[in-house]
């Protein structure tokens, strides 16, 4: 029995003859050759972030290891980033591209470019080799990437323009109440100005203000085409991710650019970890059974399925049972939070498995 609960899968070390650590930068990347059975550098080298230089890197990798392209893991940092073309033509060629593990930061710890290519490579080598996380690929998933890291950035700004809008109508008498947050139909009031005479801040004020209400209408309207594509794109990918509650198009959106395709989440263990909704003992004296919160994985997915719970919280039947049973038993709400968020990614791991979602051609 012992021996049945011990036994794992081969490390990285047992699988590969040699793990490829990749820093990765704007203008270069830093690749570092190590012999996974001892660990030995063979060597360091950086080229360039061009197509001329991914070239050669990839040469130099082919030269420094083996033919065999199956023999060799490529541990690379930002392979959703900057390490995204690298990481595409490396794995072209057969390698099998893995996301480095976050480096940790320290007091006294040594920092440079060729140390932490070093590092991403030591880092997975006592590592089971099919926990590593798999760099992302496929057109649908890096679209739907591109898509939400958009949507993020005009939400941010859209905040910033409301917020320095209501400031500016709070302190000027500009004939309009921004005691409470703005409604849709004040800020197209504002758009619909016209100049005034007034004094020269009033009538500065009232231009700006015209100008931060314009931007904002624009901003929704882009918002809104973002979410028809969003919509658009898991309707057809992934319809039935749409009919769980609490889940919209830009949530479904985060969640399958983060499965990108099966097989790249080996389980639903796997799946949990990764967004970081797996439960951590924390037990210490008189708290028996006790767990945190997992604040490691991909926050971003982490994030969704957070806002998809909240929502299923306010407006879904089952949910609030739940959380009243829960409740009543002495749960606190964060506990239950979390253990609703764990729930809802069990069930959405079994719906895209079930689907086969995002086929690694698509």
């Amino acid at each position: 029995m012992l021996a049945e609960a011990t036994s794992t899968a081969p490390t990285v070390a047992q699988a590969y003859m040699f793990v490829v650590g990749v820093d990765t930068h704007a203008r270069a990347h830093v690749y570092s050759v190590i012999e996974a059975i001892t660990g030995a550098v063979v060597e360091t080298q950086s080229f360039p972030t061009t197509p001329a230089g991914l070239a050669r890197a990839s040469a130099w990798i082919a030269r420094r290891t083996v033919d065999t392209p199956e023999a060799v893991l490529i541990s690379m940092e930002g392979t959703g980033s900057y390490g995204r073309l690298a990481a595409a033509q490396l794995a072209g060629l057969g390698y099998r591209i893995v996301e480095a593990l976050t480096p940790v930061r320290g007091k006294g710890r040594a920092k440079s470019d060729e140390l932490d290519a070093q590092r991403a490579a030591r880092d997975v080598l006592g590592l089971p080799a099919d926990r590593l996380r798999d760099h992302r690929t496929g057109a649908v998933a890096g679209a739907l990437q591109v898509l939400t890291t958009a949507r993020d950035r005009l939400t941010t700004e859209r905040t910033a323009q409301v917020n320095a809008l209501t400031g500016l109508l709070r302190t000027h008498d500009l004939g309009l109440d921004a005691g409470s947050s703005l409604s849709a139909a004040q800020i197209r009031v504002v758009k619909n100005w016209r100049t005034r005479t007034e004094s020269l801040d009033q009538r500065v004020a009232r231009a700006e203000s015209i100008r931060l209400a314009a931007r904002i209408a624009d901003l929704d309207e882009q918002l809104n085409d973002n979410e028809k594509t969003l919509r658009d794109l898991v309707t057809e990918h992934a319809p039935d991710l749409l009919a769980e509650p609490g889940i919209g198009p830009y949530c479904a959106a985060v969640i399958l650019a983060t499965w990108a395709y099966p097989g790249r989440v080996r389980s639903e263990a796997a799946f949990a970890r990764l967004a970081g909704t797996a439960p951590i003992p924390a037990s210490s004296g008189n708290r028996a059974d006790h767990h945190r919160l997992d604040r490691g994985g991909d926050r971003r997915l982490n994030r969704a399925l957070h806002i998809a719970t909240l929502s299923r919280m306010r407006n879904h039947d089952e949910t609030h049972s739940y959380v009243h049973k829960r409740t009543a038993e002495g749960r606190t709400h964060r506990e239950i939070r979390r253990q609703l968020k764990r729930y809802l990614t069990r069930k959405i791991h079994r719906l895209l498995t079930r689907q086969n979602t995002l086929a690694p051609t698509s």
